[in-house]
């Protein structure tokens, strides 16, 4: 019998923890870094571990880790239906901060292909060498070594990754190939050995205009995707024949066409992980990506006349509840559905005034898209060859110009708590809307010394989200809070509000602070003088203080009555608390 996704899975970390790989668990497809949009590999949580702003030892008990990182690439949404692209997907890799380098690498992934799974090497790359690079010669030496003889040489797009977002490590990579069911070669490992910091972005990286410096600790980033690997290992000719989307097919009615199944089980795939990951639908950033593929897999169950939305949506949480325990069944159907109801109103109207649109350009497509809601992807395909000349690029050019954008960086976050203040959101005299945030905000510093009070020192922010509905807590804790407890958290929260305790702040040398006990997030980065917030008096008898950039209310009697609207598992020993605001 072959060898099933979840044991590919299972293997891959036990073989790298047995080799002394910290395992850790997936990140949130809502990066720390807010110059990327969703997270897309696996290294990006690990980015602050490569350029020495976090020490891994300290962290995780060593230099090397392990983990299968689920992630998202918006490029292929409007590919998506083939045999090959997704957007949603898993990313397995083993990263090195500083404890190994290629020999090691390159050794381990040789290893881990042709005796844990079996599978035979088709050809390898290196990279051929730059004008700043030189030829990776150790690598090819490597390879020659453990007997593989076709190495072949490419360039700076093809084998030299990174960075992601605006600047960050990147480094010439070797890549594996090995055979798919007809015989084409597929690549199925990628090893980028980290040893550059980038002064820009990828694309400014390609036109010589961003400048290479040598990392201090050099550091191997490998991605290997979960859906290529396993239609490799069982010999299937695509992904959609694996184990991975064969149950979510087979929940689909079996003639709404092969396109419009694979749609629904990619998209259905998507949209539970960016629900779930606190994403809503919207007209910006990752809302306008998750609202793509909710009207994109609404539009093929409105032409197949079937309904098969809802299965699916339910067998996507029933096959992977088990591997990310953050997926939650109701709210990924009640926001479906918010969303569905709120689409079909305008659908019908939208498809029939496409009908009617004899040569579809950039200008006629954005008026259908404002005044119907049909995302360009959808009338692209539906408009077949009226549709030829129909280009991205133009159509995003009208959409600017009709539409108030969101830019990078105009977002800015604050203490690690999460909070995001976002000119594309909160219009000009939205005061309201920045009332809410503020309110939240300092809510979620009383919500964590609450925590801390009723459960223990144990408790310690691991990450948290806070928008004008509500705000969303991670803590470290080992197991599901009881009903009095979360009680007692809310009650305390309540009675410091009812206190009407002013918020103030005080600026301070970090190790200043650290020694008053002011709480931090271990995975932020802060400068040598920080703000420190404080809930009380003053800041020696405060009964909560926090690393913060702020805002905040200034009396907590702003704030108003707090709820624990819901208590859930994020992962092994994290929680999560969601909690709301009322008058």
């Amino acid at each position: 019998m072959t060898m099933s996704s979840e044991e590919i899975r299972k293997r891959f970390l036990e073989f790298f923890k047995a080799r002394g790989h910290a395992v850790v668990l997936s990140s949130s497809l809502i990066p720390d870094d807010p110059s990327v949009l969703l997270t897309t590999a696996g290294m990006q949580q690990f980015k602050k571990y490569y350029t020495g702003e976090l020490d891994a030892m300290k962290d995780f008990g060593s230099k090397n880790t392990a983990s299968v990182q689920k992630s998202f690439r918006t490029s292929d949404i409007d590919e998506v239906g083939d045999e090959t692209h997704l957007t949603f997907f898993e990313m397995l890799g083993n990263f090195s901060f500083g404890g190994y380098w290629k020999k090691e690498a390159i050794g381990l992934a040789h290893e881990f292909i042709t005796k844990e799974l079996g599978l035979e090497i088709s050809y390898v790359t290196v990279f051929e060498g730059s004008k700043t690079v030189p030829k990776d010669e150790e690598s090819r030496s490597i390879w020659k070594s453990l007997g593989v003889s076709d190495i072949r040489e490419e360039g700076m797009e093809d084998v030299f990754w990174g960075p992601t977002g605006t600047s960050g490590p990147c480094g010439p990579t070797t890549e594996i190939y090995c055979k798919s069911a007809d015989g084409a070669d597929v690549e199925i490992w990628n090893i980028v050995f980290n040893e550059f910091f980038s002064t820009g972005s990828r694309e400014e990286l390609l036109e010589g205009k961003a400048k290479l410096t040598p990392l201090k600790i050099k550091g191997i980033d490998t991605g290997m995707g979960l859906e290529r690997l396993v239609m490799v290992v069982q010999k299937k000719k695509n992904i959609f024949d694996t184990d991975l989307f064969i149950p979510l097919v087979a929940a689909l009615p079996p003639d709404i066409g092969v396109k419009s199944a694979r749609v629904a089980a990619d998209h259905a795939r998507g949209i539970s992980f960016l629900l779930s990951d606190g994403v809503r639908p919207s007209n910006k950033g990752a809302g306008y990506v998750l609202r793509r593929l909710m009207r994109r897999i609404i539009v093929h169950e409105h032409l197949s006349e079937k309904k098969f939305i809802r299965e699916i949506l339910e067998k996507t949480v029933e096959q992977y509840k088990a591997l990310y325990p953050e997926l939650d069944r109701a709210v990924v159907l009640d926001e479906f559905e918010k969303e569905n109801e709120k689409f079909r109103k305008t659908l019908k109207n939208g498809l029939r005034e496409l009908e009617r649109i004899p040569a579809i350009d950039a200008a006629s497509a954005f008026k259908i898209y404002e005044s119907y809601g049909l995302p360009y992807e959808i009338i692209k395909e539906l408009g077949g060859a009226r549709a030829e000349g129909l280009k991205r690029n133009d159509f995003d050019e009208e959409f600017k110009k009709h539409q108030e954008l969101s830019r990078a960086g105009a977002e800015k976050k604050f203490g690690g708590h999460g909070l995001v203040l976002d000119t594309g959101e909160l219009k000009a005299g939205s005061e309201e809307e920045m009332k809410k945030v503020l309110r939240l905000h300092t809510a979620t510093h009383l919500l964590q010394q609450a925590l801390r009070e009723v459960l223990g020192l144990e408790v310690h922010q691991m990450g948290s989200d806070i928008t004008p509905e509500r705000t969303r807590f991670d803590f470290s804790f080992a197991r599901k809070m009881t009903p009095e407890e979360i009680k007692k958290t809310e009650e305390l929260v309540n009675t410091k509000i009812k206190e009407d305790l002013p918020v103030s702040f005080k600026e301070m040398p970090k190790e200043e602070a650290e020694k008053i006990g002011a709480l931090r997030f271990f995975r932020e980065k802060y400068p040598e003088k920080v703000k420190v917030y404080y809930v009380g008096r003053d800041i020696a008898s405060a009964w909560s203080r926090e690393f913060c950039g702020g805002p905040h209310v200034t009396h907590t009697g702003e704030i108003g009555h707090f709820k624990i609207v819901k208590e859930e598992a994020v992962g092994a020993g994290i929680r999560r608390v969601r909690g709301v605001l009322g008058d």
